[in-house]
């Protein structure tokens, strides 16, 4: 009894559910500061949350592909994009099913579900199952864990190298709005 409340109050305090895993792509921390901008950083690292209506992705249109940040593997096509209202960027389904691995999430005293890149561990955000048919789903996903790829450059994004795609290096160097602000 004591173990199983131990265990529930552990989950409380630090949220994911999730156990150290090793990822297919990795990247040193020294490596992610400078990479990444700060605000890209703490969403993707420190499983942060930008401000509503502050990404810079919420409201794009183009044609293409949203790219993880950190490793640049394709997630998202942006015909699956949809405005859910919630002032994040929201997707109805993935480029593949294997793009993302999801955990369970009981941080702030709920339970989500997270959704995190499948290749390097970037938290993205979370799903729900309140989106558009015919996949039911949304993928409710912070702008700063997202590098967008017009639809000419797509191919570049299936590279298998370690290394981040340009688009991801590009994204990661582009300043974000929402910087300096205290986020949940």
């Amino acid at each position: 009894m004591l173990a199983s409340v131990t265990v529930v109050l552990l989950l409380l305090l630090h949220g994911s559910c999730r156990s150290k895993k090793t990822w297919p792509k990795s990247f040193s921390k020294e490596e992610l500061k400078k990479r990444l901008t700060p605000m890209q950083y703490h969403v993707t690292q420190e499983k942060g949350t930008e401000s509503a209506f502050a990404g810079d992705l919420t409201d794009h249109k183009d044609e293409g592909t949203y790219n993880c940040v950190v490793c640049g593997s394709p997630l998202f096509k942006s015909n699956t994009k949809f405005d859910s209202g919630s002032g994040w960027p929201s997707f109805s389904d993935l480029v593949k099913e294997e793009s993302i691995a999801v955990t369970d999430d009981f941080s702030y005293g709920m339970h989500r579900v997270e959704t995190t890149c499948s290749q390097c561990g970037a938290h993205l955000g979370h799903l729900f199952d309140d989106g558009p048919r015919p996949t039911g789903k949304r993928y409710c996903i912070n702008s700063a864990s997202l590098a967008f790829q017009s639809g000419d450059d797509t191919a570049a994004a299936s590279s298998s190298s370690d290394q981040p795609s340009a688009t991801a290096q590009a994204g990661a160097s582009a300043s974000s709005e929402g910087e300096g602000r205290t986020e949940l």
